[in-house]
C-alpha cells in the first residue's frame, strides 16, 4: 500500500571512473511502497534504452550499501531515512537518465491511482475483509513487523486461523500470540511463514500439488515445498501442508504450532500419513512432540535436518535422511510400497562421468535456505572447508556474505540480502549480478542453484539465470560448469517442463531435487581414476 507522493530532491552526478555513464537520482521524503512493487519498477526501468542499471527501493541501510556498491552513491544519500523513496539510475546520458526517472514517476503514480467509481470494492481493513467475505475463517496478514502481532490479535479475537507471512516480529511476541491460539485452537502460521497449503488453496510461496491422503508440518519454507512438489512428481497428494514459521522448534517457543497442526492431523479422518520437516529443533521441544504423537495410530515421516536418526527410530517414528527421502517415504506408506526416486542413482553418476571441473572450488548460489543447509550438510564431508552466510555445523561463516571465499554455499533470501529488496524467489536481480562474479573468478569450477517455481516466485526464474549464464560465457575468458536444480510442478504457473527446458537450452544440467543435484556435485568431486 502506497503512501502519498513526498517532496522531491533530485540530483545527478558523473561516475567515478569517467567512462561516460552518468547517474541520476531522486529522493521521495515519507514516501512508502511495498519492496514487490519497487523491484518490478526497478526491473522495468533497466529494460529502457541506455539505461545501465537501477536501484528502486526504501532509503534502508541495505539499499544504500547497495548503491555504494554499484557505484551510484551520492552525498545526498547521507541523510534518507527507511521512510524515504529513492530512485537511482546509471544511464549512458542525461537525456536516457532523465527519462527512466520520469517512467519511475509515472509507474508510481499508476499504482498509487484511486481506483474508479466502477471498480470493485479492495478492503482497507479486516473488518472490511470480513465483510466482503463473513465466511473466511483465515487471514493472511503480510504488513511491517511492528503492527503484525496487533493484525494478528485482531484476527484471533474473530476466531480465524493466521498466516502471518510478517517478519521482524520479536519472540515474545509471538510466543503471546501462539499461547492464545492455542487456547483458542487457531493456527498462527508463522511469524516469516513463507508457505501453505490449506484445503488446496496455495498461500504465499507454494506450488500446485495433487490432492491426497498425506499431511505435512514444516518449520521450513523452501523444505515444505520441496517435499509437496515431489510427493506430486511421484504421483501422490496431500491433505494439508501447515506453515509454522522458522523459530516454532526452538527451545523459546516450545513447538506449540507444531503440536497443535500435528495433532489436527492426526484427528484428520483424511489424512493417511504425517510428515514432520524442520531445521535442527530443540531438544527439549523433540522430547515433548514425540510423546505427544506416540499416541497417534499414523505413521510419522521426521526430517529433521541434523538429527539424529536413531532418536527417531526410536520414538517409533520414521527417520528420512534428505527432503527427498522425507517424500519419497511419505509416498510408499500412503501407496503400500516402495518408490524410486525421480532421477536413478546411476542416471546422476552418468552425467557426471568424465567430466572435469575447470577450477577447484565450487559455488552455491541459493535462494531457498532449507535447500542450502542440506547441501552444506550433504558436502562438509567430501570437501575440507564450506564457507556460507548460514554455516551448518561444520562448515564456516563468511567474513563478507557479499563475497564468496574457496568452496561456498550462500542463502542469497537470508535477511542480510533482503532488507529493503524483495526475495529472490522474486526478484533474480542480486543472484544474477552474484553468478557472473563468481563465474569472472578462474579458481571456481561449478556454478549450482535452484529455481523455486509457483506461486509469488518470478514467472521465469529459469529464463533470467539462463540469461546470466549466457553473459557469464559471452565475456569469453575463464568459463566454469552450471547445474540447477528445479523445484516445481507441472501445474505451476511457470509450468516446470518450459522451465527445464530453458535451463538444457542454455546448457545448465539440471536435476529434479536438490538431492540428485548434490548427488552430482559430489561425483564431480570425487577423485578420478
Amino acid at each position: 500500500m502506497a503512501g502519498p507522493i513526498g517532496l522531491e530532491r533530485p540530483g545527478w552526478y558523473s561516475d567515478k571512473e569517467g567512462i561516460g555513464m552518468i547517474v541520476r537520482h531522486r529522493i521521495k521524503p515519507q514516501t512508502y511502497f511495498d519492496s514487490v512493487t519497487l523491484m518490478l519498477i526497478g526491473t522495468e526501468l533497466k529494460k529502457l534504452a541506455g539505461v545501465t542499471n537501477a536501484v528502486v527501493g526504501m532509503g534502508t541501510d541495505y539499499n544504500i550499501d547497495s548503491l555504494k556498491r554499484l557505484g551510484m552513491y551520492s552525498d545526498a544519500f547521507a541523510t534518507v531515512t527507511p521512510a524515504d523513496l529513492v530512485l537511482a539510475v546509471q544511464a549512458a546520458d542525461t537525456t536516457a537518465g532523465d527519462a527512466a526517472l520520469a517512467a519511475a514517476e509515472a509507474l508510481l503514480q499508476r499504482r498509487q491511482a484511486p481506483a474508479g467509481s466502477g471498480a470493485a470494492y479492495t478492503p482497507t481493513s479486516q473488518e472490511g475483509g470480513a465483510r466482503v467475505l463473513p465466511d473466511a475463517n483465515m487471514v493472511l496478514i503480510s504488513v511491517p513487523g511492528q503492527f503484525a502481532g496487533r493484525e494478528t490479535e485482531i484476527a484471533l479475537e474473530a476466531g480465524r486461523h493466521v498466516m502471518l507471512f510478517s517478519d521482524n516480529v520479536p519472540i515474545e511476541e509471538e510466543i503471546r500470540l501462539k499461547e492464545n491460539a492455542v487456547r483458542k485452537g487457531l493456527l498462527v502460521m508463522g511469524p516469516d511463514c513463507g508457505t501453505a497449503i490449506i484445503n488446496q488453496v496455495p498461500l504465499a510461496f507454494a506450488n500446485v500439488v495433487r490432492r491426497g491422503d498425506i499431511g505435512l508440518v514444516a518449520a521450513s519454507g523452501t523444505g515444505l515445498q520441496e517435499v509437496t512438489a515431489l510427493i506430486t512428481r511421484l504421483g501422490f497428494g496431500i491433505t494439508q501442508a501447515i506453515g509454522v514459521g522458522g523459530r516454532d522448534l526452538s527451545e523459546k517457543v516450545g513447538g506449540r504450532m507444531t503440536l497443535l497442526a500435528a495433532q489436527a492431523l492426526a484427528d484428520d479422518p483424511k489424512t493417511k500419513v504425517i510428515v514432520l520437516i524442520s531445521k535442527p529443533p530443540a531438544p527439549a521441544v523433540v522430547e515433548a512432540l514425540f510423546a505427544r504423537l506416540q499416541n497417534t495410530r499414523k505413521p510419522v515421516v521426521v526430517y529433521f535436518i541434523g538429527a539424529d536418526p536413531q532418536t527417531i527410530i526410536r520414538a517409533g517414528f520414521k527417520a528420512a535422511a534428505t527432503l527427498e527421502d522425507a517424500a519419497l517415504q511419505a509416498c510408499a506408506l500412503s501407496g503400500g510400497k516402495p518408490l524410486s526416486p525421480l532421477m536413478p542413482a546411476d542416471e546422476i553418476r552418468r552425467r557426471a562421468a568424465g567430466q572435469t571441473l575447470p577450477g577447484r572450488f565450487v559455488r552455491g548460489l541459493y535462494s531457498g535456505g532449507t535447500l542450502c543447509d542440506e547441501a552444506q550438510r550433504l558436502l562438509k564431508g567430501q570437501l575440507d572447508e564450506i564457507w556460507s552466510n548460514t554455516p551448518v555445523a561444520g562448515c564456516r561463516a563468511l567474513p563478507d556474505p557479499f563475497k564468496s571465499q574457496g568452496n561456498c554455499i550462500v542463502d542469497l533470501g537470508e535477511d542480510t540480502f533482503t532488507r529493503g529488496r524483495a526475495h529472490p524467489m522474486i526478484d533474480p536481480g542480486y543472484r544474477q549480478e552474484r553468478l557472473l562474479a563468481e563465474a569472472a573468478d578462474p579458481d571456481v569450477g561449478l556454478i549450482f542453484f535452484d529455481v523455486v517455481l509457483g506461486f509469488g516466485s518470478h514467472p521465469d526464474m529459469a529464463g533470467a539465470m539462463a540469461a546470466a549464464v549466457r553473459q557469464a560465457r559471452a565475456r569469453g575468458g575463464h568459463v566454469p560448469r552450471f547445474a540447477a536444480t528445479i523445484l516445481g510442478t507441472e501445474g505451476d504457473p511457470q509450468n516446470l517442463r518450459r522451465q527445464q527446458a530453458t535451463l538444457a537450452e542454455a546448457d545448465i544440467e539440471v536435476f529434479p531435487s536438490n538431492v540428485a543435484l548434490v548427488t552430482y556435485v559430489q561425483h564431480l568431486l570425487a577423485p578420478k581414476g
